[in-house]
């Protein structure tokens, strides 16, 4: 059984705690390997290294630490295959879904080459008699990040591309479920050029994340997954001083007007709510059909799409819908919300919950499940699935359908199907979540935008990625500079002002 290690100061590390935890795979129910569970000293050791190689990654100057990033995206290019394979036997995920994951992530390294020009600063001359002031962007030292199982390449990327680019030493703590792609990136980057101890990836479970939380020498955390942990990693960092960006959970709503092409509405349903097996935090969990016509429709047309999806693992070839969940525990948790469901009175369309695989008995597989009728009491209306369930919540009318996701709990993401330019206008204007999509079922952003939810989705002023990304990895220091001339005058006692 392999045994993975840290990646701190530029090279492989055995853990040393004598605590490790399972790897599984997904597909078969098998342990493949063990990864090690850090714990104080092996994290500040780490921090150390970081903190002693940021002086002089800080002094590099940005054009030099673009060129970096420049040929790590040559290299994640080259590894494509290498990577996508790694991610798809620990997570499970589709090789096309791996590698999307891998170039969702390319694509904020991209953006990371302008960091020259999104570090400038401002300038005013003559802001005073001989005065002038000017601000500079610095980075804040050493920073980290902590991520979720889901997408265990691209959102390590959001986190430390910005913040390498900003000149700052990063600190990944992955998700012990699939951390071996994290490994692999931390390579890469040091064979793209990136001095040792810049980028250290420590696993770890709570242990390693309180230690990051409460470490006096990190400046700032970024954290995805759930918002139970997110509202914990937020509070608990804020309240030791440090600059926090996290993401929640979701209950992203699709509402189909009854001018919707209901075919384009049932393909973006049927990729958004089940592919990769709907362990996404933009995924569609919730469609909301306006008017009982629209959604007997919708449903008769959904049904037999779902039915068809084809399941099994990544290695049954690139048709393949979607995989396994991530674990066991995952598994388990979105059968007894579908049983929940069924017990509360949703009437579930299509059962995937006996759904068993030759040769993968053991396999963490949930087949496609399809409620209709789920009203905002349900646990499955309440709860994010995060499984292969799509729920179906009729609205009477317009102000129905959108009352459910603007009484939601959770705010990241959400979309509207019509051919109705001033439905959708208003839709845009009054939804109070924070991205959405119009006949687009998943809007997340391009990186040179960002990506942050509301209410219980998002917590902290900066988003991810795109130019909220540099301004979270620095801080602003404004330069008043006066070189008078003649003779000095003497001491000035009142505060300066502009005459």
């Amino acid at each position: 059984m392999d045994e993975l290690t840290h990646y701190i100061g530029g090279k492989h590390v055995k853990g040393r705690s004598g605590r490790f935890a399972d790897i599984y795979n997904p597909a078969t129910g098998e342990v493949q390997s063990k990864v090690p569970l850090a714990n104080g000293s092996e994290l500040d050791e780490a921090v150390a290294i970081a903190a002693e190689a940021q002086i002089g990654w800080a002094a590099t100057n940005p054009q030099k630490r673009a060129r970096v990033l420049m040929k790590f995206v040559d290299l994640l290019h080259q590894n494509m295959d290498k990577l996508a394979e790694a991610l798809s036997r620990e997570h499970g995920k589709t090789i096309p879904d791996a590698k999307g994951d891998i170039i969702r992530g390319l694509e904020v390294a991209e953006f990371c080459f302008g960091a020259p020009h999104l570090l400038k600063g401002e300038f005013t001359e003559g802001a005073g008699p001989g005065i002038d002031m000017y601000s500079l962007r610095q980075p804040l030292g050493v920073v980290a990040g902590i991520t979720p199982f889901n997408f265990p390449a691209m959102i390590p990327m959001w986190k430390f591309c910005p913040a390498i680019a900003a000149g700052n030493a990063f600190i990944l703590k992955p998700s012990e479920r699939d951390p071996s792609v994290p490994l692999m990136l931390a390579e890469l980057m040091s064979e793209a050029g990136l001095p040792d101890g810049i980028l250290n990836v420590v696993n770890g479970d709570k242990e390693a994340v309180d230690g990051i939380l409460d470490h006096p020498l990190i400046m700032a955390i970024g954290f995805v997954g759930s918002t139970p942990i997110a509202e914990y990693i937020y509070g608990r960092g804020c309240s030791n001083g440090k600059r926090v960006q996290c993401f929640g959970g979701a209950k992203n709503h699709m509402i189909i007007m009854p001018d919707a092409d209901l075919d384009q509405a049932v393909d973006a349903l049927v990729g958004a709510g089940y592919g990769a097996a709907g362990e996404r935090c933009m995924a569609i969990s919730v469609a909301v059909p306006v008017g009982d016509a629209t959604a007997d429709r919708l449903v008769e047309k959904l049904a037999p799409r779902v039915e068809a999806l084809k399941i099994g693992p990544y290695t049954d070839g690139n048709d393949v819908d979607f995989g396994p969940l991530v674990t066991a525990q995952a598994r388990d948790r979105v059968l007894g919300l579908v049983n929940s469901g069924v017990e509360q009175g949703a009437e579930l369309v299509v059962d995937g919950r006996d759904f068993s695989m030759q040769g993968y008995e053991n396999g963490y597989f949930v087949g496609g499940c399809l409620f209709d009728r789920v009203t905002r009491d349900m646990d499955i209306y309440k709860q994010e699935i995060f499984g292969p369930v799509l729920c179906v919540a009729r609205a009477e009318n317009y102000e129905e359908a959108l009352r459910l996701p603007m009484e939601n709990d959770y705010g990241n993401g959400t979309a509207i199907f019509t051919r109705d330019g001033d439905a959708a206008r208003d839709f845009v204007s009054r939804i109070n979540v924070g991205m959405v999509g119009v006949n687009v079922p998943i809007p997340v952003p391009l990186a040179y935008h960002t990506f942050g939810g509301w209410k219980k989705s998002g917590f902290g002023d900066l988003n991810q990625h795109g130019p909220d990304a540099f301004r979270f990895y620095t801080r602003t220091k404004t330069v008043t500079s006066r070189w008078p001339s003649g003779v000095k005058e003497g001491a000035e006692f009142v505060i300066p002002t502009m005459n």
